[in-house]
Formats: structure tokens, sequence, C-alpha cells
């Protein structure tokens, strides 16, 4: 049962914050762009291939932490919620949750539409009886919910450790907006990839195929096709960088040559070696996501961890 409902901040051809926020970024020093923009539809279907690298643990450790305790999610869940899964992007890992908890409905978000319409109908075709309510937005900005869940209880399902994305201060205003957001009395159940040897972690974001350096280069083909952009391609480079101070993985563009370009009619320069980061994606030790999800308005409740401690799923109540 799919329904369609797109926020009304999104605008059908060039979106006005792709354009302030890459101009922005690329007017700082050091350069930097958020990791939203990665994600039309070409990037969308690179992420998904990412995922399938065996470089890239997160996604099967995961996938695995989901189908092997969906006992101890309707225990601690219980039935009848309205599931709301942030960048739901393929929902690849979400029939696992679903199948556990017995949902009311189903709420997808993401910022790719079409690729967001072509899962949520896959889903909605794999479980009949579930209201699908897909939702086309930036979940970093304002979003409303469909009117269809309001009077429902919720479970937020932002897995992945996105979150890990974010700086910790912006972590801890989206956690605090999704509490807004999902309301009194609902949980949230959050990926977090845990902090590990670096080697694994860089191979992870810099595969032997080339994926992620394609990934990572799709951001510049967006902003020539969208921006009336004319940066040459061949002449950046995909790095990714562990910063050890930070707990972080950084993945930049780096230029190999001195470069002068325009974007949206404004004039940049880059100099040979300076970089455009262009993602972070932090790691947390266990005390410290308790620490995030605290500062964000949830209690931690319930966690499980896979064999060799790479990743966890943390289930929190809104406080």
């Amino acid at each position: 049962m799919l329904l369609t409902e797109d926020a009304p901040n999104i605008a059908r051809s060039i979106d006005p914050a792709f354009r302030h926020d890459i101009v922005t970024g690329l007017s700082r020093s050091p350069k930097a762009t958020p990791p939203t923009w990665f994600y039309d539809r070409r990037g969308s279907e690179l992420f998904e291939a990412i995922t399938d690298l065996p470089e890239y643990y997160p996604t099967r450790t995961e996938t695995a932490l989901l189908a092997r305790h969906g006992v101890n999610f309707a225990a601690a869940v219980g039935k009848g919620r309205a599931v709301v899964e942030f960048g739901a992007g393929s929902a690849r890992k979400t029939p696992h949750l679903l199948r556990a908890i017995a949902p009311a409905a189903y709420v997808p978000i993401d910022i790719s539409g079409d690729f967001l319409h072509a899962s949520s109908a896959a889903l909605a075709a794999a479980f009949p009886g579930l209201p699908v309510l897909p939702v086309v937005g930036d979940f970093n900005r304002p979003l409303a919910l469909p009117g269809a869940i309001e009077d429902l209880p919720r479970l937020g399902f932002f897995p992945g450790s996105t979150i890990g994305n974010m700086e910790p201060d912006a972590a801890v205003d989206l956690l605090r907006a999704m509490r807004r957001l999902l309301g009194d009395g609902a949980k949230l159940l959050i990926g977090m990839d845990r902090i590990k040897d670096r080697d694994r972690l860089v191979a992870a974001y810099d595969d032997a195929q080339g994926v992620t350096a394609a990934f990572n280069l799709n951001l510049v083909e967006r902003i020539n096709r969208e921006l009336e952009g004319d940066l040459p391609i061949e002449s950046f480079v995909h790095r990714a960088i562990w910063n050890d101070d930070k707990a972080r993985i950084e993945m930049h563009l780096e230029a190999l040559r001195s470069l002068h370009f325009h974007v949206a009619g404004q004039c940049f320069h880059m100099d040979a070696g300076e970089t455009i980061h262009t993602e972070s994606s932090h790691k947390y030790g266990a005390r410290d996501e308790r620490l995030l999800l605290r500062a964000g308005g949830w209690e931690p409740a319930a966690e499980w961890i896979d064999d060799e401690g790479l990743f966890a799923l943390v289930l929190a109540d809104a406080g």
C-alpha cells in the first residue's frame, strides 16, 4: 500500500539549498561541502554498490544484527508503531525490522526522490498490508510527517551510522530535532560505528575497485551538471584520511594541479594539493555514544553489538 508525500521545501529543478551549500562551502578556507549532496540518483546507486564491497563492513554487520535480534526488537519496541526511517535509501535493511515488530505504518524519508519512490514501491509490494508513505526531503531541515500517522506511537530508525557524518554539535541538534518530530513516547533505533583499527577504517572508505572514489567524484559531476560548473573532474582525486584526534574518517577531493573554475556564476581557485572536504564519518566508543544520545534528548535503553565489536545498534527512549 504505497502513498507518496513530498516535503514542501524540495524543488523540482535546481535546489536553491544545493546552490547555497556548494557556493558557501567552496568559499570557505579550507573548502568543505555537506555530504547530503552526494545523493542524486547516480550517487545513491554508487553508495548502494559501496555497501556490497568486501572492505565496507558496516552494512553487512548491521544487517546481520537486524536479522539476528528480531525477537529482542519485538520485545523492546512492541507492535503497532509507525516506523520513520531517516535517510532510507534502498531500505535494504528495513524488512528485517518490519518483519520483527509488525508496525502500523512505514515512513521512509530520503532526499533522492526517484530512488526513494522505487525502493518504497518494492517494499510496499513485499508488505502488502503495510501503509508505506515515502517523504522526499532532507532530514537535516524541517519536515512534516504524514497526517496518517498523527495518532500512532513512533519508532525512529536511523541505520548506517549516518549520525557519524555530522560534527558532534550538529549530531546533537539532529537528535533533538528527531525527538521533537517523533514526539513523546517515541523510541529511536540508531546505528553507531565503533572506533577500530586505522587500516580497516581507511580501506572501507578507499576500496580497491575505486567505487568510493567514483562516489566522491560524482559530486563534481553533479555540480557541473546542475550548477553550471566547469570543474575539471580529471584534475581531482579521492582521498580517505583517518583523523585520530577527532576519531573520524575524512573524505576529500584533492586538486592535482592549480585550478580556476566557476560554479553558479562565481569564480573559485584551488592550489595543487588543496582539498575539498566532502564528508566526515565519526566513530564512537560505548561511552561516547551514550553521551551523544543523552545530549540529544534520548535515553539509551538497549544495545546490540556484533562479535567483533565493529558496530552497534542502540535503542533509546525519548527523554
